[in-house]
């Protein structure tokens, strides 16, 4: 998507949260595979197979479909259930969540540093992921960065999940910006797929497991990381909050 001069200018920025704002493999891959062995209770065979219902291998990593990468805490609860007959499907959500909130997020760049650049400009800042609101404020919280956002919206909010482009007008709605003039920065097609339906300006990162040559046609550039944002934004001379 080509930016032209005549594209609204931006007074807010919606994050995802994992592959956006935290890397995705560095913060998942060893997580998954610690979980999966617990639950798995040692069985190597077990682990296995748990990792093929979400799409995740060992040594290969996380498949593009995974539902770990961009579906929500549910969907990954589902797969799971079939083969941990033991288990209730209260008892694998909650203890997902548990593990999730206890992982080591990895921020994609200097997040306080970036952060704290695009608050100085007047932008409302917002975090929507299709994981659980706690988990997601407890990520923030871990790499203190929490207080930067107006607002943090999970799949459990009551707002849906991407890529309905419901939980991405709450936060319009929620900050007082029209969604045009909001910038959802995204890993994945759910994300951008949401800015777009949402009436938003989309913008993705590499830092999750999508390609440039799949995002590119749903975005107005391809950053390798959120840290490249301000120059950006710069370089299209995006007009900012109050501008």
């Amino acid at each position: 998507m080509d930016v032209t001069s005549d594209l609204p200018g931006i007074d807010a920025i919606l994050f995802d949260k994992d592959g956006t704002l935290f890397d995705f493999r560095l913060t998942w891959e060893g997580w998954a595979a610690g979980v999966l062995d617990r639950l798995s209770g040692g069985d190597t065979a077990l682990a296995r197979r748990l990792g093929n219902a979400i799409g995740f291998d060992s040594d290969q990593g996380f498949s593009p479909d995974s539902p770990v990468i961009a579906g929500t805490a549910e969907e990954v609860t589902e797969c799971l259930v079939p083969h941990l007959p033991d288990l209730s499907a209260r008892d694998i959500r909650s203890l997902l969540d548990a593990e999730a909130a206890a992982a080591h997020p990895v921020p994609a760049t200097d997040l306080p540093a970036l952060l704290a650049d695009l608050d100085a400009r007047g932008l409302a800042l917002g975090v929507m992921t299709n994981d659980s609101e706690s988990v997601a404020r407890a990520h923030l919280a871990a790499v203190g960065i929490a207080d930067r956002f107006r607002l943090v919206i999970g799949a459990d909010s009551g707002f849906g999940a991407k890529p309905d482009p419901e939980p991405l007008l709450a936060f319009a709605n929620g900050v007082g910006v029209a969604p045009a003039r909001v910038l959802m920065v995204g890993d994945s097609s759910h994300d951008l797929s949401a800015a777009r339906a949402a009436g938003m300006r989309a913008a993705a990162v590499l830092t999750g497991i999508a390609t440039h040559s799949e995002l590119a046609p749903l975005a107005e550039v391809v950053l390798p990381d959120i840290g490249g944002l301000p120059g950006w934004l710069a370089a299209t001379r995006c007009p900012f909050a109050g501008s």
